[in-house]
């Protein structure tokens, strides 16, 4: 039986390996707001977890974001902490919780989250894939198979991934 429903191509997927305590990944927040107002859905950017053992607050941040995610403000409440590391590093999980208030988000419930660790196996499995693949810092990128190392200079990153990530939406059938 054929189905003559429209097929929806996949988006081409760009992963952005962060450490939310990571000032250069702060750096790179310009870049990953510019490629999701030129690309939109038509390129999936999605955030993975790879905190560094020299920020002390970054494994409680990446928890954090996963519930920000849960209650429908991941990329938001990522922004809100990456715009604030400085913050993060002094003050630690109430930090986390406070960011979570002002977006109108379950300040409660993030509290629970941070303490009863319910996302602390996504953070592991995105921090031991990254290990597998070669990240060594963040913030990282990897497109189509690409990986792109932004810890030592954002320079020229946007322009070799929206080369890549044109590349990909210009492909039959993408």
């Amino acid at each position: 039986m054929s189905d003559s429903s429209p097929v929806r191509p996949v988006a081409p997927v760009l992963d952005v390996w962060c450490d939310l305590q990571c000032p250069d990944c702060r750096s790179a927040l310009e870049d990953v707001r510019a490629l999701r107002a030129r690309y939109g859905d038509r390129l999936e950017l999605r955030l993975r977890h790879f905190p560094l053992e020299k920020h002390k607050h970054a494994f409680a941040a990446a928890q954090a974001a996963e519930e920000a995610a849960e209650q429908g403000k991941g990329w938001d409440y990522v922004e809100a902490v990456l715009g604030r590391v400085e913050e993060l590093g002094r003050e630690g999980e109430p930090f986390l919780v406070e960011v979570a208030g002002e977006l109108g988000l379950d300040a409660e419930e993030f509290d629970t989250a941070l303490i009863d660790g319910r996302h602390i196996l996504i953070v592991d499995a995105d921090h031991a894939e990254g290990k597998a693949i070669g990240v060594t810092g963040t913030p990282t990128y990897v497109i189509d198979g690409e990986r792109l190392d932004g810890g030592k200079s954002q320079e020229g990153l946007r322009e070799r991934i929206e080369g890549i990530a044109d590349r990909l939406l210009a492909a039959p059938g993408a």
